[in-house]
């Protein structure tokens, strides 16, 4: 807990900021409006938080960190690798499901690679080593046996994936976004269908450069 007067003011503020990003979304939330609700002075709530950005990482954490809570506890009653994804996929999008009335806010905001608030960017760089990290403990927990340099690749791959998918869920309209789970269910079965090629000499090699190659994309 927050111990110094600093500390509180600053913990104040994030989180009255991180209730406003899931009850208004990315566009109606504005420093000036999180200062009046934590009943601060907006050049305090500027000195903490520079800009709207620096609060939406904060979110980009608190998520991620949801996120393992919930897929953990479930991770253990399952060995199979692909099941395991499955987890790591479904509590994702379950974690992410309270936005999705203004997730497009947070997408075209965000979707510029110089854009502070980018996934890929190096301001996102907490969040997303929290992510890669689930996506590795559901691999280095799986029982498969894949290549040892191959597996210590795929979390990153696993987790690009999961930003495609977390993408095509903002713009997905059906009820419960039910296509983005059948989409998902439809890649699951056919990376089950593909693990097992991982082990043929002949086919290792285009598949560890297919790998590095999505790594390239990545940096």
């Amino acid at each position: 807990m927050p111990q110094t007067k600093s500390e509180r003011t600053r913990a104040l503020i994030r989180d009255t900021a991180l209730a406003s990003f899931r009850g208004r979304g990315f566009d109606d939330t504005t420093l000036r409006l999180i200062a009046k609700e934590a009943g601060v002075s907006l050049g305090n709530a500027y000195y903490y938080f520079p800009t709207k950005n620096h609060l939406v990482q904060e979110l980009y954490v608190e998520v991620q960190r949801e996120h393992r809570v919930a897929a953990e506890p479930l991770l253990a009653g399952h060995a199979d690798l692909v099941e395991r994804l499955g987890v790591v996929y479904r509590t994702g999008l379950a974690t992410l499901q309270p936005f999705h009335p203004f997730a497009a806010g947070f997408v075209g905001a965000a979707i510029s690679p110089k854009s502070p608030i980018n996934p890929l960017g190096e301001d996102s760089a907490e969040a997303r080593e929290l992510a890669v990290g689930l996506f590795t403990e559901a691999v280095a927990g799986a029982k498969h046996s894949l290549p040892d340099d191959l597996a210590r690749s795929l979390p990153e791959v696993f987790w690009l994936g999961y930003l495609l998918l977390a993408l095509y869920w903002v713009y997905d309209s059906s009820p419960g976004q039910e296509r983005t789970l059948r989409l998902l269910d439809r890649g699951l079965k056919l990376l089950a269908l593909a693990l097992p090629l991982a082990k043929v000499p002949l086919l290792r090699k285009p598949l560890r450069e297919l790998v590095e190659l999505i790594a390239e994309v990545r940096a």
